[in-house]
């Protein structure tokens, strides 16, 4: 009996799999035949924005259905991997981040934090890292900061599943709602800004300065930056960047020829008057 069920879910979830796999090779090809993307809210991208038109080209509410129910049915950590991937790349679009919501996904994806296959639960750090470019996802994804501050302390350093827990972390940083349940893990970020390499000192930093996040959240990142690049003159108006190492947050956000100099420069076409506005003030610096 146990081996008729097993087969049973093997075979669902390679149908599953099987059409989220084909959707994913399906929007590439759509994406290439459309061109250039479009503004934040109408193309694949890891924004969330309810107010804003979104795209058509999404996995629609029953499929999502399936790849939760999947995880909640099956023990196989390679099915859990590759329904975690494909839910992760559906949350691309800002209608599939409030579906897998409305779905309760957050709480079945969060679940899998607790899992003790590495692989699994980097997967699952990965998928709640794109869904909590969504407000609302944020209010649910913070009960699971605590775990993930105990995860990313005790992964190997500079590993897939530190960085993965690492970038969520990252994210939900960008308000001040959260800042007090990461508190006590302040001791272990110091030490990875002195022992991590460069990817894990900066996790994913420079994703968050693009057309396609959340406007909020945008603002928010180059408020920072602002703050950051202000900072670091001194009286006689002369930068004090030198005394930082390449590998530093100072040189990635206040250097002119870095890759952020490159995305500020792209965000001066932003719709959004006031983003346009912050990113005249970073530049002006």
């Amino acid at each position: 009996m146990g081996e008729r069920r097993g087969a049973a879910v093997r075979a669902a979830a390679a149908v599953v799999l099987g059409a989220g796999a084909c959707y994913c090779l399906w929007r590439l090809a759509a994406g290439g035949r459309r061109g250039p993307r479009a503004a934040a809210g109408t193309a694949p991208g890891p924004p969330s924005d309810n107010s804003t038109p979104v795209s058509t080209h999404t996995m629609d509410a029953d499929a999502l259905q399936k790849l939760i129910h999947l995880l909640q049915v099956t023990d196989d950590p390679l099915i859990q991997e590759q329904a975690l991937i494909t839910l992760s790349n559906s949350a691309a679009f800002s209608v599939n981040q409030d579906i897998i919501r409305n779905l309760d996904g957050l709480s079945v994806i969060g679940g899998m934090l607790s899992d003790c296959i590495p692989k699994v639960k980097e997967k699952a750090l990965n998928a709640l890292n794109n869904l909590s470019m969504n407000i609302k996802n944020q209010e649910e994804i913070q009960v699971y900061i605590t775990q993930v501050c105990r995860s990313v302390e005790s992964a190997s350093l500079n590993s897939d599943l530190q960085l993965a827990g690492l970038r969520l972390l990252t994210n939900m940083s960008v308000t001040s709602d959260y800042h007090h349940k990461m508190i006590n893990s302040i001791p272990c970020f110091l030490h990875l800004l002195s022992e991590g390499t460069e990817r894990t000192q900066v996790p994913s930093l420079l994703l968050l300065f693009d057309t396609c996040i959340n406007r909020d959240i945008l603002l928010r990142a180059l408020v920072f930056a602002t703050n950051l690049k202000k900072n670091m003159r001194i009286e006689d108006g002369t930068g004090i960047q030198d005394q930082y190492s390449e590998d530093s947050i100072f040189f990635t956000l206040c250097r002119d020829s870095t890759p952020f100099a490159q995305k500020l420069a792209s965000l001066l076409h932003h719709p959004d008057t006031e983003v346009k506005e912050q990113v005249v003030r970073i530049l002006t610096q």
